[in-house]
């Protein structure tokens, strides 16, 4: 169900493992992913789901943008049907090493930086997830003896029996409450997933500093092996600081390196860093290897990514920020005052964690959405400058006019960006077009 990425890597694996496979998508398959399912020869509908044929299934694969409660999959659940996520599925047909990467913010720059370093590193290592091409399709056409796996709590729900041999998670703060009935405790058990399969020889890196985290594990006790990272704490097994340096220490076995080399500035890069470099330790990837990628490493597209520097003004833009939490690390990362467009689909976010944020460096917002109303109302005491726009060629001129000599412009939604935008990489490619034609 559902003929995306996802959808189609299953389809082409299904395949090659001799299943009968059949596609079906409510929307429209877009004419990329229906040459790919006619080259391999497998059947599929569009603009509907033919439940008879769906029924008839032994087992369903369904996309992770499909919720859990919607009328089908609730019948198929009730009539028995296996309904998996592709991770699930993929996961079955390989005998790789898989480090298995989630968190609220800041897992596609971890995901993206640990591949960098055990790639680098001599592994061979695929990338895939939330990433990429399909972990199931990767599996089919270049398996690889390890995989790096950026997941989401959409496809951890639909796991069974997924296990990485190393997980990471990289923070919890609210976000997708609307997929948990608004109740936070349901997405932090979800994000907990990637840890339900896991046993004594597994491991499992974390942020030691999120209160979420270590609240859960005080009552949730887990099987595998803790390796936390703070900033705040020193910790035998795992990273800290120390002396400005991150430490990186397993079975007393030490990798040291100046915060200051690292080529991703702001703590919580800081945080990603910690995370790589143990998962990179723990597969015995050479101290100098680490140290070089981590120095070299270039960040992430949509990802606080500077754009241009026009007459002193730098434009940024953070279109991946898609939650709160994200967008206050891109407002604690302003070192001047900052010009902030905002706005999308908002997915019952609380705006009050960034009023000091926004007291200190925002000079004027520019909502970009459908409905503003929620981010107008929530800081329309902090910002004199509230302005609205569906169009982000008008918003990005706007702020052009608003700005002077040293000021930021940054995209940075802390909204889902369906309103306006297939999704957050055309909201960030259309912002990048409208700088450049300033």
């Amino acid at each position: 169900m559902g003929a995306g990425e996802s959808g189609v890597g299953t389809a082409i694996l299904g395949k090659k493992e001799g299943y009968d496979v059949f596609v079906s998508d409510k929307g429209t398959i877009t004419n990329q992913y229906k040459e790919v399912l006619r080259n391999f020869e497998i059947e599929w509908e569009e603009q509907q789901h033919t439940e008879d044929r769906i029924f008839n299934a032994d087992v369903v694969m369904k996309s992770p943008g499909i919720p859990d409660n919607v009328a089908l999959i609730k019948s198929l659940l009730e009539k028995g049907i296996l309904v998996v996520s592709e991770i699930e599925f993929a996961s079955k047909y390989t005998g790789a090493t898989i480090v298995g990467i989630t968190g609220s913010n800041g897992k596609t720059t971890t995901t993206m930086l640990t591949h960098h370093v055990l790639k680098h590193g001599g592994l061979e290592i695929n990338m895939a997830g939330n990433i990429g091409d399909s972990f199931a399709k990767q599996v089919a056409e270049s398996d690889a003896l390890f995989y790096v796996l950026e997941l989401s709590s959409f496809q951890l729900d639909g796991i069974i029996d997924f296990a990485p041999h190393i997980a990471v998670l990289t923070n919890i703060t609210p976000d997708h409450l609307d997929r948990y009935e608004y109740k936070f405790e349901n997405y932090i058990a979800s994000k907990f997933r990637i840890t339900m399969n896991q046993n004594e020889n597994d491991f499992f890196i974390y942020d030691a500093d999120d209160e979420v985290i270590s609240a859960y594990l005080e009552k949730h006790p887990i099987r595998s092996r803790l390796l936390p990272f703070s900033l705040k704490r020193k910790v035998k097994n795992g990273g800290c600081l120390e002396n400005g340096n991150i430490k990186i220490t397993i079975d007393n076995n030490e990798f040291i390196m100046p915060t200051s080399d690292l080529s991703l500035k702001g703590n919580h890069n800081v945080k990603n860093a910690m995370a790589a470099a143990t998962v990179s330790q723990l597969l015995k990837i050479r101290k100098t290897t680490i140290r070089e990628c981590l120095e070299n490493f270039h960040g992430v597209e949509h990802r606080l990514e500077d754009v241009l520097k026009i007459n002193n003004v730098q434009y940024i833009n953070d279109s991946k920020a898609t939650n709160v939490n994200a967008t206050f690390y891109a407002l604690d990362a302003m070192k001047s005052s900052t010009v902030w467009i905002v706005g999308g689909v908002d997915k019952g976010n609380d705006y009050s964690e960034l009023y000091p944020l926004v007291n200190e460096k925002v000079k004027a917002i520019i909502c970009l959405g459908v409905d503003n109303s929620k981010i107008v109302n929530a800081f329309g005491n902090c910002v004199d400058n509230i302005i609205e726009t569906q169009s982000m060629k008008e918003a990005v001129q706007l702020a052009y006019k608003m700005t002077e000599r040293n000021d930021n412009v940054l995209l940075s939604p802390a909204c889902a960006s369906f309103d306006l935008f297939k999704n957050y990489e055309e909201r960030g490619r259309l912002f990048k077009e409208a700088v450049r034609e300033l």
